[in-house]
């Protein structure tokens, strides 16, 4: 028999007494006790919306009290909760409204245009007056306000499926990794306590919006489970409102990407601020060069705690230590997962050779909705394999990037992260990133680069001959004030490649 479990009622319930703060929000600080009464509102509104357990409620809000109280409102009466970014163009709502088919769509008036132009129905609708709603827009805030401060939870368990976590697309649409609340449960008890060490007194400030789960569940999920407290905040991130948020809340804890860690590092002010109150920086999403790494010890001397995780494994799984971390890798498994780098037919490989990674562990995604090819390709049981590549040494892993990025130079296999990193090395660059170039018919090298300082096309050429063997230097350099971007802060290598 299943082991009864409801996610709001053991994150966020349990603290209701406590008077402790949950969530710090603009120059709100709001308790437990407040957290929880809107969120039983909110699944009183959901319930009146005729959402009903096991039915997906799709969440298209900026960060704030009302999106991490909807999420747990919606996982109380045990619906399945997806998220979306709140920037995102009609098209790709029209995708993701079709695709999670929701009985309910939680908008506000920076999603509202966007949803309206994709034809989205029975919206629940913040901050916008009643009177400028359209037929089937309900006005969310009116709602919460009239609704029973009073909930009953559902008896769901550890099997049942509650949220749903989007792959980026990167290889095409976007898929839901589907997940049971056991996921959730098990990520907590062995990333976010056994691994990382999170505790009652920490507060948590997240980089990436809350749609991306692994700031989700590191702002608004994990420290419920100690007690502790997260930072939200709706404005777009950005390395000036980063200091400013960690010199207003004073964070003890910062999920953090390696865009923004490299943002910060060459910020003009960097060395002026104040990140004392930091005692640890996790980053995840893409891999963190080791020269940035370096960059950020050298800047700031907060300790940065490298990690990968997917959302077809929920979160992290590989992860250095806080206070034992090796700079250059992912560290070791999580407590409870195993991996191993294998080849294509699924053996393990050795010490430094390079290729997919196998996970097992407790979190691993029952599907991809819809797909059952690729589901039956990628999931066995409770093991993934990865369609990134690998290499282990000394028990620790590196990421070497997806197999489908590997660039193919003078008949050998070239990691565009290596060039990337040596050229992160050079003082002048604050990013970079690597692409395949067809010249002739053959493939070489092209860099794309942000500066701080002065520098040509040369001398960023001669500086990775100089660190790496010949053929990888990039053949040209082109020089940019940004690279493309992801929602989830990834680097777009699909953008790059486009450009001619």
């Amino acid at each position: 028999m299943s082991e009864p479990f409801n996610l709001a009622t053991h994150f966020l319930d349990r603290h209701a007494a406590s008077g402790r703060v949950a969530l710090y929000t603009g120059d709100r600080s709001v308790t437990y006790a407040e957290l929880a009464e809107l969120a039983n509102r909110a699944g009183n509104v959901l319930l009146d919306a005729g959402v009903r357990r096991g039915q997906r409620v799709l969440l298209a809000l900026s960060d704030g009290e009302e999106f991490v109280a909807t999420w747990y409102g919606a996982q109380k009466i045990g619906a399945v909760t997806a998220e979306v970014y709140p920037f995102l163009q009609p098209k790709d709502y029209a995708y993701y409204l079709g695709y999670t088919e929701a009985v309910a769509v939680i908008a506000d008036a920076v999603t509202l245009p966007a949803l309206r132009e994709a034809g989205a129905r029975n919206l629940l609708v913040l901050g916008v007056l009643e009177s400028e709603l359209r037929p089937g827009e309900r006005p969310f805030r009116t709602l919460l306000d009239a609704a029973s401060p009073s909930l009953d939870a559902a008896p769901t368990t550890v099997d049942d499926v509650g949220i749903w976590k989007f792959t980026t697309g990167s290889t095409g649409a976007p898929k839901a990794c589907v997940h049971p609340l056991r996921s959730p449960k098990e990520s907590f008890e062995r990333y976010a306590v056994q691994t990382l060490g999170l505790r009652e007194d920490d507060r948590v400030l997240a980089v990436p919006k809350l749609f991306f789960g692994y700031a989700r569940d590191l702002v608004a999920l994990f420290p419920f489970g100690v007690g502790a407290a997260g930072i939200a905040f709706p404005e777009r991130s950005t390395a000036d409102l980063m200091f400013e948020l960690i010199a207003r809340h004073r964070p003890t804890v910062l999920v953090n990407v390696p865009t923004m860690m490299s943002a910060m590092v060459a910020h003009p002010a960097a060395a002026a601020q104040d990140l004392s109150c930091l005692r640890m920086t996790t980053s995840a999403g893409e891999a963190l060069p080791s020269e940035l790494h370096r960059k950020w010890d050298a800047m700031f001397g907060v300790p940065v705690v490298d990690g990968i995780g997917s959302s077809e494994a929920y979160h992290i799984y590989l992860s250095n230590r806080p206070g034992a971390a090796r700079a250059g890798t992912l560290g070791t498994p999580v407590p409870g997962y195993t991996a191993e780098v294998v080849d294509e037919v699924g053996n393990p490989l050795l010490d430094g050779e390079i290729g997919p990674l196998r996970v097992s562990g407790p979190t691993i995604a029952l599907e991809y909705y819809g797909d059952a090819e690729k589901s039956a390709r990628t999931f066995d049981g409770d093991t993934l394999t990865s369609s990134d590549l690998f290499s282990r040494s000394d028990g620790y892993f590196r990421h070497h990037g997806r197999a489908d990025a590997l660039l193919k130079v003078g008949g050998v296999f070239v990691a565009p992260g290596e060039i990337e990193d040596c050229l992160l090395g050079h003082p002048a660059v604050v990013d970079c990133a690597v692409v395949g170039q067809e010249v002739d018919g053959l493939v070489v090298p092209r860099a794309y680069v942000v500066v701080r300082a002065p520098v040509t096309a040369d001398e960023l050429k001669d500086h990775a001959k100089a660190h790496l063997a010949k053929h990888k230097y990039p053949r040209e350099v082109v020089f940019m004030t940004e690279l493309p971007r992801t929602a989830n802060g990834k680097l777009d290598r699909r953008a790059l490649a486009g450009r001619s």
